[in-house]
């Protein structure tokens, strides 16, 4: 920023008139009074103020024409109403900045110059270790954890909407944390009924197999991959003797007695109809449709 002078004096002159001349506005006489001469015309000092004089941008009053006058960009000041809107020191005689319609003294635009920490808003002065993001300084001590209030300087951070956490509190806060290890979910994972897995923790608890990505089958809080749930877990038909697994074809189940079998299997002893959805009788462990147990 630019330091400023003052502009030159107001095109008006002050004295006293010595010829038989009327005010321009009032049209009383001006002999031997004071008068102002602006514009080519003659006026008295009280047409002056109230008709020509420029308004103070200070204190919003006339600058009247025995009144010492400042102006700069066509903004007009009583001498004594020219002084820094910050700490109000005079600049009648001295240079000054412009910032922002507002006057300032050289000290003073120093100061609002300078970039000011988002933590304790005092200014950041050369030679300051500072932390910058998204265009907000931080002296480093001052850029803290929201959580903890411990000092992030500039080590490793994230951001959460107005508020940033270290490294330990962003896990402990937000971070998805493994059903099975407890431990951080720091990428990839993988979800089953609404709660986080690491991949590598999520597997078939008979023989270790990953299931991620793969079929498998969940029973009383265990997840079985389709070999170890057919061979350890799933009933056999009583009718192939083959594992029920659910899976493809054979998903319907026929169960009865504390037996069970596949749709498919499950079909009258004697005439081999199929039974699923049909009435019919169960003899010594075997199946019959009620045409062939009338023949028993």
């Amino acid at each position: 920023m630019a330091s400023h002078k003052h502009s030159g004096p107001s095109r008006y002159k002050v004295g006293t008139m010595a010829e038989k001349m009327d005010c321009h506005y009032c049209r009383e006489s001006l002999q031997g009074k004071k008068y102002v001469q602006k514009d080519g015309h003659h006026c008295c000092l009280k047409c002056f103020d109230k008709f020509c004089a420029n308004t103070c941008v200070e204190c919003r009053k006339p600058i009247g024409a025995d009144a010492k006058e400042l102006h700069y960009k066509n903004r007009y000041w009583h001498d004594t109403c020219f002084h820094c809107s910050k700490c109000f020191h005079p600049l009648a005689d001295e240079t000054f900045v412009a910032k922002d319609n507002k006057i300032l003294c050289n000290k003073c635009s120093t100061r609002e110059g300078s970039l000011k920490c988002k933590g304790c808003f005092k200014p950041i002065v050369a030679g300051d270790q500072n932390m910058e993001y998204k265009g907000t300084v931080w002296h480093k001590d001052c850029f803290t954890c929201s959580h903890c209030k411990q000092v992030i300087g500039t080590g490793s951070f994230f951001p959460k909407g107005e508020d940033f956490y270290c490294v330990t509190c962003h896990e402990t806060k937000f971070t998805k944390h493994c059903v099975k290890c407890n431990k951080a979910i720091t990428s990839g994972g993988i979800t089953y009924q609404d709660q986080p897995w690491h991949a590598e923790c999520f597997v078939c608890v008979t023989c270790s197999k990953k299931l991620a990505g793969q079929r498998f089958t969940a029973v009383d809080d265990k997840y079985y991959c389709v070999d170890c749930y057919k061979n350890f877990v799933a009933k056999k038909c009583a009718g192939c003797k083959n594992p029920i697994t659910g899976f493809g074809k054979g998903s319907s189940v026929v169960a009865y007695e504390g037996q069970s079998w596949h749709d498919y299997c499950f079909h009258c002893k004697k005439c081999s109809v199929n039974l699923a959805n049909k009435r019919f009788v169960f003899h010594e462990e075997q199946v019959y449709c009620p045409d062939c147990a009338k023949k028993l």
